[in-house]
């Protein structure tokens, strides 16, 4: 199994993970809505923590749940933990190892909190230490960079959202991510040709926005790990207030800009950028922003905002992909990272 087989395969195991833990995360949902949870308080590294980011804006926006994104550190070096009245404490891991993780949900249990583990091997420490478990069904995942178990991570928060807010539609529109998947794959021979072109970059900035924050330090944290680019995510908001100046002529800039909320914002960013002469490399479902693009990457019409990070993601998946092998580098064994990494 390859890291190219790992993303291709990602439609057929979010449809697997929709039909086998439905039940489960419905279950999930009564329990917490039985208990005064005012808040989420969620813990996750690398990948994880940007499945983490999504879950800041969806379980806000959809079920008006505050979340917090908690520092481990302060449950194992500095033995300070903060007071965890009435969250919902959740761990995300591929492997459900690092005992920095497993420590927040050991705590939570301790102060009588609710916990949950998303993660993909059901009996690991992590899940042991939970009240509830989603398991990822994501299947083995060889390769060192994690794509199959992300989106399955993001599939998995979004199910749960579904689930605590009752929404019948939704349901419906999450049974048609699979088969969104499954169309922007097919774009992988024209960005292994476009990939060719930004051989010799060393540095980008990646935007997104809103729900696609997350998507945006997800691409950039693909590119740094198979392609070692200094690549760095940023809000096109937080982007404005000072790391523009960066810009100039040819300035290689990826993008996620689906329609939704902040597109406008994002368009406008875009547009700066092009007047600037940046390089743009844009994921969206609108013309107006793949016009401005010398590569644009087209996500389907009728994906709703909240649900474009799981298929965006695909498209900056294989960019990565094949932006490694076209510099000559091993996709499926990055230097100096290992597939699970034990931080404390």
């Amino acid at each position: 199994m390859t890291l190219y087989s790992e993303i291709t395969e990602q439609p057929e195991k979010i449809k697997a993970l929709l039909a086998s833990q439905k039940k489960n995360v419905e279950q999930i949902a009564a329990a917490i809505q039985k208990r005064d949870i005012q808040y989420v308080f969620l813990a996750a590294r690398g990948t994880s923590d940007n499945a983490g980011r999504y879950a800041n804006y969806l379980l806000g926006a959809a079920n008006g749940l505050p979340l917090a994104l908690a520092t481990p550190s302060l449950f194992t070096y500095y033995k300070q933990t903060p007071v965890l009245k009435n969250a919902l404490v959740i761990g995300i891991s591929q492997s459900g190892q690092s005992p920095d993780i497993v420590s927040v949900l050991e705590e939570g249990k301790k102060q009588n909190c609710l916990t949950l583990a998303l993660t993909n091997i059901p009996n690991s420490p992590l899940a042991q230490a939970s009240d509830f478990v989603i398991d990822l069904k994501a299947g083995p995942e060889k390769a060192v960079a994690a794509t199959k178990t992300y989106t399955s991570e993001l599939m998995s928060v979004a199910m749960l959202s579904v689930a605590l807010s009752k929404n019948k539609k939704a349901w419906d529109e999450l049974a048609k991510v699979p088969g969104w998947m499954k169309q922007v794959l097919k774009q992988s021979d024209f960005i292994s040709q476009a990939a060719q072109r930004y051989r010799y970059i060393d540095q980008t900035v990646v935007l997104g926005r809103g729900y696609n924050y997350a998507t945006a330090f997800e691409w950039a944290l693909k590119m740094k790990e198979l392609t070692y680019i200094i690549a760095e995510p940023y809000s096109s908001a937080d982007f404005a207030h000072g790391p523009i100046a960066m810009m100039v002529k040819g300035y290689p800039v990826f993008a996620v800009a689906p329609k939704g909320k902040v597109f406008d914002s994002m368009l406008e960013m875009l547009k700066r950028l092009r007047d600037l002469s940046a390089e743009l490399v844009v994921i969206s479902n609108d013309k107006r922003a793949l016009s401005l693009a010398q590569v644009p990457l087209t996500i389907p019409a009728d994906v709703p905002e909240w649900l474009s990070p799981m298929v965006s993601i695909l498209l900056a998946q294989l960019f990565a992909y094949h932006l490694t092998v076209a510099k000559g580098y091993d996709t499926e064994q990055p230097r100096s990272i290992h597939k699970v990494t034990e931080t404390t």
